[in-house]
Parts: structure tokens; C-alpha cells; sequence
């Protein structure tokens, strides 16, 4: 199935302040890792107020969080439409696309250059757990883990093992995707990550 991405309806080309601190929070957590100064972040969006992130999202973890949240989302809306043609009994591929598919395309979309790197940087970090795992949130997602943890035949120990394994491999593949289209070197496909994660799932 080839994941077809619905136009966003924003308009991401002239960022207001609070967007150009979390492109730039983006850019230098990916480089320079969770101590990089909020000095150095609201400099990075043109912004000389050394109080702009704590004005804008309250502090380091607020901004974290909204990073993440934003751009989740944006990828969740992405999954909405292409989720209601699946059946229920869709096949494991189909389901393990909904979710690389638009993970490796919404962000870059929208201008982004360094998100996997950032997320590589994040997520071990507890404000990235209590944005993702807040049950409030992003339901579309949770309804395609239900329905490929089904396809599971597995002991449930090694099924939530592999599940785990699942993102974590999709993130280090992202990361090492976005770091090879920056060095303009062969990058993974998003139909060459989902095989790869099918296996992972399938795997005797």
C-alpha cells in the first residue's frame, strides 16, 4: 500500500518567533545534544532576547515537548485519512507503512533538517515519554499498534519486546537517513525501511 499524504493546511514559509526557536532547538539539540544553552538556541532563530524560550514555552523541557508534540501531530493528521481505507484485518506491511511512511516525509515537508537527529537526541528523555505515552494523544497511532500487535503470534514478553525494538530501530534508521541525504550520500526509502521493520516484527 503507498501511503498517500493529505496537503497540511499551515502555511510553514515565514515561522513567527515561537516556531523559529523550535526549528532552531531542533537543529542544535541534534548537533550539540540536551546541554546546548537556550543563549545559543534563541540565537539560532535571529532572536537576541535570551528570555525568549522561557517567555515562549516556560523552559528547556516545554520546548522539548512542544517540539514534539507539534510534530507528531502534523504526522498523525497524515495517517487519519489513509487509516480509515484500511481494513481492519489490514496485512502487517500495510500497517508498519501508516507508520514510517509519513514519519520519514511530514517533517521534511515542512522545512525540517534535523527531526530524527533531534528525536535521537530526546528520546530517552522523560518529557519525550510523557508527550508520546499521554493517552489523550495521538489515538490514530495507538489503533496501529493495536492492530499490528495482532499480527504478533508471540509470547507477550517477546511481543512487547519487539514492538520496543520497533521504534527504536525506525528512529536510528530515520537519523541515519537524514544524515546521509545531508551528505547528499544514498539514503533509505521509506518502502526499504518498512521491509526492514517487518522483519524485525516477523522474525522466528
Amino acid at each position: 500500500m503507498d501511503v498517500q499524504l493529505s496537503p497540511l493546511d499551515e502555511d510553514f514559509g515565514d515561522p513567527g518567533p515561537r516556531e523559529r526557536l523550535m526549528r532552531a532547538a531542533e537543529v542544535h539539540i541534534a548537533q550539540a545534544g540536551l546541554s546546548v544553552s537556550l543563549r545559543d538556541i534563541a540565537l539560532g532563530a535571529g532572536i537576541r532576547n535570551n528570555s525568549a524560550v522561557n517567555y515562549h514555552f516556560g523552559d528547556r523541557e516545554g520546548l522539548i515537548e512542544a517540539i514534539v508534540v507539534t510534530r507528531a501531530e502534523h504526522t498523525e493528521r497524515a495517517r487519519v485519512e489513509a487509516l480509515a481505507t484500511l481494513p481492519d484485518d489490514a496485512p502487517l506491511r500495510d500497517l508498519v507503512s501508516l507508520l514510517v511512511v509519513p514519519f520519514l516525509t511530514v517533517p521534511y515537508l515542512e522545512g525540517a533538517t534535523h527531526y530524527a537527529r533531534f528525536l535521537d537526541q530526546v528520546r530517552t528523555h522523560s518529557v519525550y515519554s510523557r508527550a508520546v505515552e499521554d493517552p489523550e494523544r495521538f489515538p490514530v497511532s495507538r489503533e496501529i499498534m493495536r492492530r499490528i500487535r495482532r499480527h504478533l503470534d508471540l509470547p507477550d514478553d517477546v511481543r512487547r519486546r519487539r514492538l520496543f525494538a520497533l521504534s527504536t530501530v525506525l528512529f536510528a534508521l530515520a537519523a541515519d537517513r537524514e544524515r546521509a541525504i545531508a551528505e547528499k550520500r544514498p539514503a533509505y526509502e521509506p518502502d526499504e525501511v518498512t521491509d526492514m521493520l517487518v522483519g524485525l516484527l516477523g522474525a522466528a
